[in-house]
C-alpha cells in the first residue's frame, strides 16, 4: 500500500481551532491506495517544514498533502504554486515576522505542485463542494511549508501539494465558511483523485 503523509496546522492568530487539522483528524486511516499518516504542524516559519520533512524521512511517503486555513476564502482551494518568499503580515506562533526574505536562499523562484491539482478540484466540485484552483499559497507559513517540501522532493518520486480550506462556521459570523465534515469530505475526494 502507498503512503500518504497528510498534515494540518495548529491554531494561530488568536483562533482556538484550526479546521485544517480538525479535518485531517476526521479522515479514515486508509483512502484508496493510500495508508494515511497524519501529523499536526506548528504555525512557525521553518519549524513547520522541519516537522514535516522529519516525518517524511521517517516514513518515505509516496505523496504529501499539507492542509492549511485560509480564512475568508469561500471554497477549498488546492494550490498550484509555491513561491520562494516569506512575508508575514502577522507574527507566527513564536513571534517571528519575516519581511521579504527567501524560504530557501538558493532555491528556485517557485515550484509547481506535483500532485494533480486540477483533477482534484474537478472531483471535489463534482461532489457539489465549493472548490477551485488557487495560484497563490500566500507568503505566510503555509507557503513556506509547501515550498520546502517541493524543494526537498524536486526530481524524486514523492509528489506533493498544499490545500487551503475555509473557516468553519464556529469561527466566524461574517466570513465564508464550510462545515468541518464537508471539508473532510473534500479532502477525502481529493485524495481519491490522485
Amino acid at each position: 500500500m502507498k503512503k500518504l503523509l497528510i498534515t494540518g496546522f495548529e491554531p494561530f492568530g488568536g483562533e482556538k481551532i484550526n479546521p485544517s487539522w480538525e479535518a485531517v483528524k476526521l479522515l479514515p486511516e486508509k483512502i484508496g491506495d493510500f495508508a494515511l499518516f497524519k501529523i499536526e504542524v506548528p504555525v512557525v516559519f521553518e519549524k513547520a517544514a522541519k516537522t514535516v520533512l522529519a516525518k517524511a524521512d521517517e516514513i518515505n511517503p509516496d505523496a504529501i498533502i499539507c492542509v492549511g486555513q485560509a480564512g475568508g476564502r469561500p471554497s477549498v482551494t488546492p494550490e498550484m504554486v509555491a513561491i520562494n518568499l516569506r512575508f508575514a503580515s502577522i507574527p507566527d506562533n513564536e513571534g517571528n515576522q519575516p519581511k521579504d526574505i527567501p524560504c530557501v536562499s538558493d532555491g528556485e523562484n517557485a515550484y509547481f505542485s506535483t500532485l494533480p491539482v486540477r483533477k482534484m478540484v474537478e472531483a471535489v466540485s463534482e461532489a457539489s463542494i465549493p472548490c477551485s484552483v488557487s495560484y497563490s499559497a500566500g507568503t505566510y507559513v503555509c507557503n513556506d511549508l509547501i515550498y520546502h517540501v517541493l524543494h526537498r522532493f524536486k526530481n524524486t518520486e514523492t509528489r506533493a501539494c498544499f490545500i487551503h480550506v475555509p473557516f468553519i462556521p464556529e469561527q466566524t459570523t461574517d466570513k465564508p465558511s464550510l462545515p468541518l465534515e464537508t471539508i473532510a469530505k473534500a479532502l477525502k475526494i481529493a485524495i481519491e483523485a490522485i
